[in-house]
């Protein structure tokens, strides 16, 4: 029972603590801390208890969001990978910038923990190292995060990057902005415990880069050519995705997208996510792509976009680009003035079609 205990190195704001000193500061920080500083206190105590599992909620951006129970001795098994693969030993530091009510900000709390790292937490915010002048080993954050705060990035050795994909304008960015800091876009799920692969986005390699399987993570797809997971250390089940992917080896995989979004239009097989990849560096505004129903072409590719627009100079400007083929161009542009997400700031795209759809 691993998850019992408490590595010697582990420090939390700084201070050492046992796993009895750890369960008083867990009590104080749900009775007298800020809201942020609840949400790990409520889950230090789920830690800290004798009961073998803890529940976790999953997001919602591509459902309903549910409670699911994991196994800590999973946590834990997830925690060691994470270290293996990135290098984290005991005593290198590490940021808490994310909500602890998600399992990417428990896991940053069980990885200290397990690994004996000395953690510091901010409230989650932006700008997480708007404050900030430390420099950490490892942190966790998500895109928008790293946006705000690119011009720190340096404070953060080891970055990892999810909960949402990365733009190209973002890894764009970062080539001008960003020097010594080690990038890494992660692909994961609460089910699998965070991440169970990361693809090296920064500095730039001169091939492309494929998602990495982390260790004893075993990769295969099924009939529709979508990504399946085989990691007993950190799931009892072979989870079967709904992402289309490209397998580059037995270790290694492109993402193309989810299969429930694949838009089948006149017989051509159009990646919402590959046609937004594409847009990205020409819309500012928040956006989405998907597919609708037409007579003609059984789908259409429908851009959705965010805010106020002139949509007529948008298409044209879009008809312009030399990166998308003639049938990824969107037939139909709509626009809302905000999309619907879900508790940690995720697009929910069917809400927010559907939104649009009454109107």
């Amino acid at each position: 029972m691993e998850y019992k205990s408490i590595h010697k190195d582990f420090h939390l704001n700084g201070i050492n603590y046992s796993r009895k000193e750890l369960q008083e500061v867990a009590y104080s920080l749900v009775k007298e801390g800020e809201d942020f500083e609840k949400s790990i206190g409520d889950f230090l105590l789920d830690w800290l208890n004798d009961k073998s599992t803890v529940q976790v909620q999953t997001s919602g951006s591509t459902g309903k969001p549910k409670k699911i129970e994991l196994w800590k001795s999973h946590m834990v098994n997830s925690a060691k990978a994470t270290g293996v693969f990135f290098g984290l030993a005991p005593g290198s530091s590490a940021l808490l910038c994310l909500s602890a009510d998600f399992i990417a900000g428990k896991m940053m709390l069980v990885r200290a923990i397990i690994l004996g790292l000395h953690l510091d937490y901010v409230e989650p915010s932006s700008n997480p190292l708007e404050q900030h002048s430390k420099t950490f080993d490892f942190c966790a954050m998500v895109p928008l995060q790293v946006e705000n705060a690119l011009n720190k990035q340096d404070q953060i050795k080891t970055l990892i990057v999810g909960g949402a994909p990365v733009a190209f304008t973002l890894k764009e960015l970062m080539i001008g902005k960003v020097e010594n800091s080690e990038i890494f876009e992660t692909y994961g799920m609460t089910e699998t415990i965070t991440h169970v692969a990361v693809k090296k986005i920064h500095p730039p390699e001169s091939e492309k880069q494929y998602f990495k399987a982390l260790p004893e993570v075993k990769i295969s797809t099924d009939n529709r050519h979508c990504l399946v997971i085989d990691a007993p250390k950190i799931s009892n089940a072979i989870i079967t995705t709904n992402d289309v992917v490209n397998l580059i080896s037995d270790s290694e995989f492109e993402l193309l997208g989810r299969y429930d979004n694949v838009i089948n239009s006149g017989g051509f097989k159009l990646f919402p996510e590959h046609i937004e990849a594409k847009l990205t560096p020409l819309i500012k505004q928040r956006f989405f792509v998907v597919g609708l129903p037409d007579e003609k072409l059984g789908q259409k590719s429908v851009l959705i976009v965010e805010g106020d627009i002139d949509a007529e100079k948008l298409f044209r400007e879009i008809k312009l680009l030399d990166t998308l083929s003639k049938f990824e161009v969107p037939k139909e542009i709509r626009t809302t003035l905000q999309f619907q997400e879900t508790e940690n700031g995720k697009i929910r795209r069917n809400d927010t079609l559907r939104a649009i759809q009454r109107f």
